[in-house]
């Protein structure tokens, strides 16, 4: 099980450098050149991409909500977006399969949410995380048990794309370690039946992305 798992294990390095969190970055490099170039087909593509998020975030944040606030969101969904198709090309580390990338982006969207709803809309947190009917002794203890609980919730946004990168790339990894035991008719079945796994992969990395996207936003809307 220690092998099975070592592909997710940061150990790669280059004089004692860890390069496994190169491709998280590279993007940096990568996707600002386009930019600098005549509008091409993927140019478009992307700003027809932007657009239609812009527009739907725009509608999920409300009349409410700060203008400009919907290009976080975007960033998030192009940054994971970015990893998780990184990922599935070879010997490529993939940096949203580990908690402390996907962590790293929850936990602050989260606490920018509560602190922004407890300083803007005080009123409304504390009705928010006291059900009707409540005892003012116990409204206190309501409050705290709430707080703790809208946080761990946001944040366990973290946890699904995790998993899911993890699952995937596992099954992959183990079809891929009986190739040297199988005869030639069995490899062409397992090539056969890989593609599907690939194109199921490439549909699941845009997917967590989305619904990363779209569910920081409605927690977002929840403060405004």
């Amino acid at each position: 099980m220690s092998n099975l798992f070592s592909v997710f294990d940061p150990t790669s390095s280059i004089m004692s450098t860890s390069m496994n969190w190169v491709s998280t970055f590279s993007g940096i490099i990568i996707l600002p050149m386009m930019f600098w170039l005549v509008p091409s087909r993927m140019t478009i593509m992307w700003n027809k991409v932007t657009s239609t998020l812009h527009k739907e975030f725009k509608t999920l944040i409300g009349t409410n909500g700060i203008n400009g606030s919907t290009f976080i969101f975007i960033s998030v969904f192009t940054l994971i977006l970015f990893n998780n198709f990184m990922g599935l090309f070879p010997y490529i580390f993939t940096s949203t399969s580990h908690l402390v990338v996907t962590l790293t982006m929850t936990l602050p969207l989260s606490l920018k949410f509560m602190i922004y709803g407890w300083i803007n809309h005080t009123q409304l947190m504390l009705a928010h995380l006291v059900p009707q009917g409540t005892p003012p002794v116990v409204m206190p203890f309501m409050e705290c048990i709430e707080t703790i609980s809208n946080l761990f919730r946001r944040s366990a946004l973290a946890v699904p794309l995790a998993t899911d990168m993890i699952a995937g790339h596992l099954l992959m990894t183990l079809l891929s370690n009986t190739g040297p035991s199988i005869t030639y008719s069995i490899m062409m079945l397992l090539l056969v039946t890989r593609l599907p796994l690939l194109v199921l992969e490439s549909a699941l990395a845009i997917i967590q992305s989305y619904v990363f996207a779209v569910l920081s936003t409605l927690y977002s809307s929840e403060v405004n």
